[in-house]
């Protein structure tokens, strides 16, 4: 067994919005997990606004889309086929935010991948050594996948 990523697309998108491709998607989180995992499944799904905010608000309890969610599986391992999880990307979000950044679109949408990714290993940002070792590795994946440091200013 390999590393099996789901791609999906919520009914809120239409053809004309710049969404990164499946195989694109899929390539970013096989670079997350490389050396991590070597087997397992996980879904990502790019939603729209409406869809964002439900999720955000009623797993996260704030109000409004946000970039990324990520919904890991409890003791994967045990599953007879290890399902890491589910991540959810908003879209609009991350859209809004290359431009507003001045990042390309596809490095934005890259990291949102690679951090959710690595949210349904266990990594986290809760406090600031743990943001430290996240943003590290981030950075690290992204570089290996041609992409600036996320975290740098332009």
């Amino acid at each position: 067994m390999s590393i099996q990523v789901d791609v999906q697309y919520g009914p809120e998108l239409t053809q004309d919005d710049a969404l990164p491709s499946p195989d694109q998607i899929g390539a970013w989180a096989h670079a997350a997990l490389a050396g991590r995992r070597e087997e397992g499944q996980l879904t990502v799904r790019v939603v729209g606004n409406d869809e964002g905010t439900a999720l955000n608000e009623t797993y996260r309890h704030k109000q409004g889309p946000t970039n990324v969610l990520s919904f890991a599986v409890e003791d994967a391992d045990l599953l007879p086929v290890p399902w890491l999880g589910d991540i959810v990307i908003c879209a609009p979000v991350v859209e809004r935010e290359a431009r507003e950044q001045h990042k390309e679109a596809p490095a934005h949408w890259a990291h949102m991948v690679v951090h959710g990714v690595l949210h349904l290993l266990g990594y986290d940002h809760i406090d600031e050594q743990e943001a430290q070792a996240m943003e590290t590795v981030e950075t690290d994946i992204l570089a290996r996948l041609g992409f600036p440091d996320p975290y740098q200013s332009s």
